[in-house]
């Protein structure tokens, strides 16, 4: 069928709104405590922050027990720069950069879409796809290091794919220039990058060669080689850098790195074959981290594999560095869906590049979890409003987008010819309605006011805690505190809490919002917000999935508690409570 060109350029008007809402989306709500991400965000924020309060970039600093040099000091250093040296200590000056690197990623799946099958329409089917990817999304905003690694490990293949045969070719130049990529994605992460990315690109100039390897051996090695020992003394420079080069080697080393293949009380090949860091479950992450796209991707490794006669060079690289990825990151003991987010943009351009042979029912699935999605949200917005008492707790535009995400939906969903082209932007205002979602939770029903903000600056506060370094986010929710952590999951009263601390926080189910045990004879509450617990216990995910309690486990009303000055002291907090 031909396209006639007001239609044309009708569709490519789409495809730029839709790729500027992506965008908008990326950055949306991105100030937010409740942003879907990973719980390392803590940790990384803790050591940020004290490196820049100690005015010095080496060594890292944190009071983390066993846990300072648990990264390289890239991402770091870009939280110093972001923050002007925690002078500028927020929660949107940390993440930005990511959602910088994460959007130049798309860049080059839009740039390698296009350059492969000459359409730009292919370009941003795959940008669009690649950011509607949840895992992109929820790994791709937070102050991690995801986003940079992904975007410099990506990097040296999208150079070779796209000015392909010449980057080839290069006997000097774009190994160095691939080395230098290389080295700083190992200076975000771990040096253990290298072992897929050279053993990738070795087999991307062995295909090249057709697999001769005495070829391969006279012409490319020595470009893998240069690639690599550039990159490895980028890495380096952290060692003759830092004062304590002893400490790097113990605590990044070997602890993060060798300890990686301890299958911790249990054998290697029973942890490799069976829970949920089995090769299994690492190998269905490659179609998980797509989230709602998670069907079409599926179909993709069907067709993949139905196609592997005919399938061209082109696809056949882009394979090769997804399959690279899951074999060496199948090695340790710690699998992790994560650790495959690098082949994310390989996929997305896939995805792309395939689009027309995926059949329309995948498609037709991702929309009817949307939609399911989408309900979900709507019920509990309504719930919400009621358990609150507030009929304005979400605004009216809030609605509006999300009868207008359901209606386009829909929309794909009846007309055949629309599915395809709408499917991803369908998807990506699902993650805008998430986002919308969590608003209240950032607004005032979620934070402490003005004057419970006034009491606790410059106090030390305790907070509950749940995961390691959680109480580093109370320092955006109650600026100039001093926050600590105590264990959420100890079973203590308020009137044992203030036994111990002097100024604390305390959460209670939303559906039961009355502190019945604050027995607690002068204790005063200095103020009240919304939150969501993080991090529920499996009986707990039980009890919510079978028997609705989301307003017991998952909304809770958190209460900052002051208690009275008795003159004695402060209980120290056991090494195995605190969240240290």
């Amino acid at each position: 069928m031909t396209v006639q060109p007001g239609e044309s350029r009708l569709r490519l008007a789409w495809y730029i709104f839709a790729a500027l809402l992506a965008v908008f989306t990326y950055f949306y709500g991105l100030d937010s405590d409740h942003i879907p991400k990973n719980g390392d965000e803590y940790p990384y924020e803790h050591i940020t922050r004290l490196t820049a309060d100690s005015g010095k970039l080496l060594p890292l600093q944190s009071q983390l027990i066993g846990q300072r040099n648990t990264k390289p000091p890239l991402l770091f250093w870009q939280g110093i720069a972001s923050t002007n040296w925690g002078q500028d200590w927020t929660l949107w000056h940390l993440r930005y950069p990511s959602v910088i690197y994460t959007l130049l990623t798309g860049l080059m799946v839009f740039l390698l879409g296009w350059k492969l099958s000459r359409q730009p329409e292919t370009g941003f089917l795959g940008l669009l796809a690649f950011l509607a990817f949840f895992n992109t999304y929820r790994y791709g905003r937070p102050f991690l290091t995801n986003p940079p690694e992904v975007f410099w490990l990506f990097l040296p293949f999208f150079v070779l794919l796209y000015w392909r045969p010449a980057a080839f070719e290069s006997r000097f130049t774009v190994p160095v220039l691939i080395g230098i990529s290389i080295g700083l994605g190992l200076l975000y992460k771990s040096f253990a990058l290298l072992a897929p990315v050279g053993l990738a690109l070795s087999l991307w100039y062995l295909h090249c060669r057709n697999y001769r390897l005495a070829e391969f051996l006279v012409k490319d090695a020595a470009k893998v080689i240069i690639a690599s020992t550039v990159s490895l003394a980028l890495f380096g420079l952290w060692f003759a850098l830092d004062p304590d080069p002893l400490a790097v080697w113990k605590e990044f080393v070997v602890g993060e790195n060798i300890g990686k293949f301890d299958p911790q009380n249990t054998s290697y090949l029973g942890k490799m074959l069976w829970g949920t860091s089995s090769i299994w479950s690492l190998a269905l992450a490659l179609i998980s981290n797509a989230g709602l796209l998670a069907f079409p991707v599926a179909a993709l490794f069907y067709l993949a594999f139905k196609r592997r006669r005919q399938m061209e060079d082109r696809e056949k690289l882009l394979w090769l560095w997804v399959i690279t990825l899951f074999v060496v990151f199948a090695l340790p003991s710690q699998r992790s869906s994560r650790y495959l987010l690098a082949s994310m943009p390989a996929i997305a351009v896939l995805c792309a590049l395939n689009w027309h042979r995926i059949s329309r029912k995948a498609f037709v699935v991702s929309l009817a979890v949307a939609l399911g999605v989408i309900a979900v949200l709507a019920y509990f917005s309504v719930r919400l409003q009621h358990e609150l008492g507030n009929d304005r707790l979400y605004p009216a535009a809030y609605w509006l987008l999300l009868a207008g995400t359901a209606a386009l939906a829909l929309l794909a969903l009846f007309r055949a010819e629309l599915t395809r082209p709408l499917v991803s932007v369908a998807v990506i205002l699902v993650l805008l309605s998430l986002a919308a979602f969590m608003r209240p939770f950032d607004g005032a029903p979620g934070n402490y006011d003005a004057a419970a903000q006034q009491q606790a600056r410059g106090k030390d506060v305790w907070t509950p805690c749940n995961f390691r370094a959680k109480d580093e986010g109370y320092r955006f929710i109650l600026p100039g505190s001093k926050a600590h952590g105590y264990r959420d999951d100890q079973g203590l009263a308020v009137a044992q809490l203030a036994g111990r601390y002097p100024l604390f926080a305390v959460q209670v189910p939303l559906a039961n919002p009355a502190l019945h045990d604050i027995a607690c004879t002068g204790c005063k509450i200095v103020g009240q917000r919304l939150d969501m617990r993080s991090r529920q216990s499996t009986a707990e995910m039980k009890e919510m999935f079978l028997h609705g309690k989301v307003f017991v486990y998952l909304f809770v009303r958190e209460y900052l508690i002051e208690a009275p000055e008795t003159g004695q002291k402060i209980a120290p907090i056991p090494a195995n409570e605190g969240c240290r």
